[in-house]
């Protein structure tokens, strides 16, 4: 989509991920290819981070597209469907036969019933020095469909492996990023996924349409009381009667 690409140059999110995989009908991956790397290629995204998603291990289209992104100054490959920690090894081995730059990431998406069950090897492929992996994206919309779970409100039957994705994350030192929020119109039910997932712990969250932007913004940047409160502990800490104190009485509770 040529509008969505020159409307992303100015839009207040951290980061743009591109679409190869299920936005982009079969018979249409060539052209969405060349068109995002034309894109990308001129430039004008400030201080964004750049991400491409491409098309699944088990599709005949990935190859092609990191042979196509491979000389682009992106910030991270994003690889859809990730089922073992054995995918995560092989992307990372062909970024590199690809000839990435060393700063390119690889952000996996856990979006499988696989996946969930497995997280935590996938996730300690990160430990690996030569592997890029450095973030997780939850995909609830294709694990929903492999699981028939149902994507209600509060998102009860899903709970339990959003958890063990957190962990896996924090436990071998990846970010994380929630996933996408399907009603673009209920900018209700978005702020309260989005501070769901903030207080599980999650780095952000992914979206769909900018209309979601400003509510994703507000609920994940940290609230001026909470920087000012972190403000005072150190300030606190700094004080000389202080200096040699692991734990301090300070407003009413220990710190």
């Amino acid at each position: 989509n040529a509008r969505a690409h020159e409307k992303a140059r100015d839009l207040p999110a951290d980061g743009l991920i591109f679409d190869l995989e299920d936005s982009v009908a079969p018979g249409e991956k060539a052209a969405a290819r060349q068109r995002i790397v034309a894109t990308i290629a001129a430039g004008g995204f400030a201080d964004r981070e750049i991400a491409v998603r491409i098309n699944g291990l088990d599709t005949e289209f990935w190859r092609d597209d990191l042979a196509a992104l491979a000389s682009l100054p992106i910030d991270a490959v994003v690889a859809p469907k990730i089922t073992s920690a054995a995918d995560v090894a092989a992307l990372a081995a062909a970024l590199r036969a690809a000839g990435f730059a060393p700063r390119t990431r690889l952000w996996a998406m856990i979006e499988t019933a696989r996946a969930a069950l497995d997280v935590a090897s996938i996730a300690a492929a990160a430990r690996d020095g030569a592997c890029p992996l450095s973030l997780f994206i939850l995909g609830a919309n294709d694990i929903a469909r492999e699981t028939n779970a149902r994507m209600v409100r509060g998102r009860a039957p899903m709970l339990a492996w959003i958890s063990q994705c957190v962990l896996a994350a924090r436990a071998h030192g990846l970010a994380i990023l929630d996933s996408v929020y399907n009603d673009i119109r209920d900018l209700d039910g978005l702020r309260a996924e989005c501070e769901q997932g903030r207080d599980f712990g999650m780095d952000g969250k992914t979206l769909i349409h900018p209309a979601q932007i400003p509510v994703a913004n507000e609920i994940f940047a940290p609230a001026a009381q909470d920087v000012a409160q972190a403000r005072d502990i150190v300030a606190a800490f700094a004080l000389p009667g202080n200096a040699d104190k692991g734990v301090i009485a300070h407003g009413g509770r220990m710190v």
